[in-house]
Order: structure tokens, then C-alpha cells, then sequence
């Protein structure tokens, strides 16, 4: 099977790859149009900020390339935020594949504690509805992020911090988590491999 994951301004991208090669992987790292296009699976990482990294897209035509795919394609963390119409992250048009807009949480105060930004750690997902998470209930999965997805007719899991907002979006052969399943031991292994199953 050939995977390709798409190489852009992005971080944690090494990480992705490791992931897949603890699953007996091999995946090519590359912004190569052709090498994406003609991808069995194609996964979209990334931890960064949305204007500079949608400006580097549009550089590199990568905004048409992504949205032109027709292979199953996983977008992760601001992958899934990019795949958004929308962020309030420096006012920024997206590449608009989900209707469902990205906004920051806001720190919010509670007579005994102060919920704070960003949302980092484990936490558990809700209304799983995906073959994505095939074999799996509720489980705990890691994230890192200070923006979020809203909930919409795309989304394929919950998560709940200062209110629900989505931890997975899916339409059409467009998957995407806003936790990081390579960093989300077992859980995020199994979910890689339903991906790779699709």
C-alpha cells in the first residue's frame, strides 16, 4: 500500500510517520504532486498557525491538490482545522471541505477552578460514528490545541471542554481527528489502522 504524508510548514509530521512504522508502515513524506495524487491513502498532520500555513498551501498549490483528492484522505490536529471553511485564527479562509467553521476557546472561570487554554492532554470522545472508530467506545485520546471545530453535519465524534465541539469530521472520502491518534497510544494505533482499512 502506498502512503503518503503531505510535507508542508507544518510540525509534528516525523511523528506521524514513526506511528505508521510501529504499524509496519512505510510511508513517503512529500509535497510531490504527482507521488500525493497517486497515493492509496493520503494523511494531512500538522500543529502550527492557520494563516501562515493556508498562505504556504496556496504557494505550493496544495490547497487545490488536497481538495482535488479522491483517495480516502486523514487530516489531523490543524490538518482538521485547515479542512474547515473557516478560522478565527487570524481571520482565515480555509480550504473549505467542511462546512463547519474553526473558533478559540475561551478560558472560562468556575467558582473553584479556571478551565485553561489550550485543551492538552487525554480526553474522552462521545458519538462515534465512523468506521474510524471501529472496535473502540468512548475511548481516551490525546490532544493539543487552543481552536476547535464546531459541531455540524460533518462530525463523526464529540469531545467536551468548555463545552462540545468536534473531535472528528467526515465527508465524502475526507476524514479528519483533532486529537492526535500518534500520540495516542493503543487507542490511536487502532484508529490509524481502520484508516489505512477504508
Amino acid at each position: 500500500m502506498n502512503i503518503v504524508i503531505i510535507k508542508y510548514n507544518a510540525g509534528n509530521i516525523e511523528s506521524v510517520k514513526n506511528a505508521l512504522s510501529r504499524l509496519h508502515v512505510d510511508a513517503e513524506i512529500t509535497d510531490d504532486h504527482d507521488k500525493i495524487r497517486n497515493a492509496n491513502k493520503v494523511i494531512f498532520p500538522g500543529v502550527g498557525e492557520a494563516s501562515t500555513t493556508m498562505d504556504y498551501l496556496r504557494k505550493k498549490g496544495l490547497d487545490e491538490l488536497i481538495i482535488s483528492l479522491k483517495q480516502p484522505v486523514l487530516g489531523i490536529c490543524l490538518g482538521l482545522q485547515l479542512m474547515c471553511s473557516y478560522s478565527e485564527e487570524n481571520d482565515t479562509d480555509c480550504l473549505g471541505i467542511f462546512d463547519e467553521k474553526v473558533q478559540r476557546f475561551l478560558p472560562k472561570s468556575g467558582e473553584e477552578f479556571i478551565t485553561k487554554v489550550p485543551h492538552m492532554g487525554w480526553n474522552k470522545i462521545h458519538n462515534l460514528k465512523s468506521p474510524l472508530f471501529n472496535d473502540l467506545n468512548n475511548p481516551y485520546v490525546y490532544f493539543v490545541h487552543s481552536y476547535y471545530a464546531s459541531v455540524g453535519e460533518h462530525t463523526i465524534a464529540t469531545c467536551d471542554y468548555i463545552g462540545q465541539f468536534s473531535a472528528a469530521l467526515h465527508r465524502e472520502n475526507f476524514y479528519a481527528t483533532q486529537f492526535h491518534p500518534e500520540k495516542s497510544g493503543t487507542i490511536g494505533a487502532k484508529i490509524l489502522e481502520n484508516f489505512l482499512k477504508l
